[in-house]
């Protein structure tokens, strides 16, 4: 079963607790660490996105529309809907000619509340661009364009962009095709259900590709090397992605999943950790990736200082006082990292 892996204190009390499931790989497919239910299915929703990204390079279509390490890593993202992002993806689709209309991403306000209030005060319209995965969809747009296919089906499971993303997740994670849970996600795109391991092996390979032949490895090192050279387009102000990349300087890059999931790839170690939090609060995350950095000698101390904020998040009330925290509660075992 899953373990208490978080507890939230207020005042002298454990308020509540997080339960989930950790696993730490190699991209041999070789448990490290793990604790809980690391054989459970579950849907990676966006930490897959890097992913995902893969056969925007491998179609051709990054290079014919010339997009750089911005473009790329927001392909990757879960973005804050500012402004260096709605630009970015406004340009991307400009590229292909197509508009904001051609995004199925639907809408929701930007996430950085400084974006939305800017959104406000100037009467614009909420639109696609503002979606978290708006640069996302931009890139399967690209696929589609640039393969010929058509555009106003691209984010439906039978589109060949979608049928290549199934391709690239079944070889990655070592998981048939056939046997990969499909639902839909919160933009309408496929999401895809993996056993938590399988998802940790998935990051671990895109840590360490050189098992595949030339262009894979060589698509999987440019989208890891643009989300940790753009990190900023991965997520955005004070987010942990974004953060955790700039701290890292390029050598680990990370991404957030909705519903409690994050992964990690650690390219010098050829490692990948994937996270559960089993109620679904992402606030849980954090904790829970730093502790498992830190119980396994793979960050440094300065790293951890820098990075502290989210390894024991705050809790603050409504004017702003600190009133507890998130700690982690867990003890992870692992095998020797060589």
């Amino acid at each position: 079963m899953s373990k208490v892996l978080v507890n939230v204190e207020r005042g002298q009390l454990v308020e509540s607790i997080h339960r989930g499931n950790i696993a730490v790989v190699n991209a041999k497919g070789e448990v490290l660490a793990s604790l809980g239910e690391i054989e459970k299915v579950i849907y990676a929703r966006s930490s897959m996105k890097p992913l995902q990204a893969i056969p925007i390079i491998e179609t051709g279509a990054a290079d014919h529309y010339r997009l750089d390490d911005g473009d790329i890593s927001l392909a990757c993202a879960s973005h804050n809907g500012e402004l260096q992002h709605t630009d970015r993806a406004a340009a991307i689709l400009d590229r292909l000619g197509l508009g904001v209309e051609d995004l199925k991403c639907g809408t929701h306000p930007p996430r950085w509340q400084a974006a939305y209030e800017n959104v406000v005060k100037e009467g614009k319209e909420i639109t696609p661009i503002y979606n978290n995965c708006s640069g996302k969809h931009s890139g399967m747009l690209a696929t589609a364009k640039h393969m010929n296919e058509t555009v106003e089906d691209y984010y439906k499971i039978d589109h060949p962009v979608q049928q290549r993303i199934l391709s690239v997740i079944s070889e990655l994670t070592d998981v048939p095709k056939e046997n990969i849970e499909i639902g839909i996600d919160g933009c309408g795109v496929p999401v895809h259900g993996v056993p938590l391991q399988n998802l940790a092996l998935s990051f671990a390979r895109m840590a360490d590709p050189s098992e595949f032949e030339e262009t894979r490895r060589q698509s999987i090192r440019r989208v890891t090397s643009a989300m940790m050279n753009a990190p900023e387009m991965v997520g955005g102000t004070s987010r942990f992605c974004t953060d955790f990349m700039k701290v890292m300087n390029g050598k680990m890059f990370g991404k957030v999943g909705a519903e409690g999931v994050y992964c990690v790839g650690i390219p010098s170690a050829g490692i990948g950790i994937a996270v559960k939090i089993e109620d679904g609060n992402s606030r849980a995350t954090s904790a829970v990736v730093m502790e498992v950095l830190s119980q396994m000698g793979l960050i440094e101390e300065e790293e951890l200082r820098n990075l502290e904020s989210y390894h024991y998040p705050v809790l603050l009330n409504a004017r702003k006082e600190e009133i507890g925290m998130l700690r982690p509660a867990f003890s992870i075992y692992n095998k020797a990292i060589v």
